[in-house]
């Protein structure tokens, strides 16, 4: 199985793919972070959506973030952003899992235990729909949630954050290393 998911990886990690579904997660993100988050938010009285907590919640603030919401938030939550929200994840996946696999190639060390990095985004996606449809799941019960589902959302969020996180800082580092193998090249080629 892994070295099945390797070699699509390999396959798909060239550049032009890489641009192109590094725009589209873009494109998406900055549609939610633009256009539903901010019309969901605008019922919310401040209070931030649960998909946008790295550090979780309680069952206490998932009911005052839904009664704040009132109807009509909850209903821009349910069938404007989190539609969105769902799209997104797969996007994200694939582009950083490519991305990481091309700086990967670049600096000589996908075919190392390195390679295992590219899952990261694919662990972030996974947990990610698992707390859209948690998410999904409460606004279509409110206000009859249970304590289990709200929990195991949370831990989903919590999992989401961290996993995007560790991401986020394999991408600076792989830059940065990418980036000195580079100017190392230039200094040489000079000599």
């Amino acid at each position: 199985m892994i070295n099945k998911v390797k070699r699509l990886i390999n396959k798909h990690s060239t550049g032009r793919q890489v641009l192109w579904f590094f725009i589209l997660s873009n494109l998406i993100y900055f549609s939610m972070l633009l256009i539903t988050i901010p019309k969901t938010m605008h019922f919310s009285n401040g209070m931030n959506l649960l998909d946008m907590m790295p550090l979780g919640y309680n069952s206490d603030y998932i009911n005052s973030l839904f009664e704040a919401l009132g109807k009509e938030g909850q209903d821009a939550y349910l069938y404007y952003q989190l539609p969105l929200d769902m799209f997104y994840p797969l996007f994200y996946t694939i582009s950083f899992s490519l991305l990481i696999a091309y700086f990967l190639k670049k600096i000589k060390q996908f075919n190392s235990a390195f390679f295992f990095l590219c899952l990261i985004p694919i662990i972030a996606g996974i947990t990610d729909y698992f707390e859209n449809i948690g998410i999904i799941t409460m606004l279509s019960t409110y206000p009859n949630m249970s304590e289990t589902l709200m929990a195991t959302t949370n831990v989903f969020t919590i999992i989401k954050s961290m996993t995007v996180s560790v991401t986020f800082i394999t991408m600076i580092i792989l830059f940065i290393i990418f980036g000195k193998n580079i100017l190392n090249q230039r200094k040489t080629i000079g000599k």
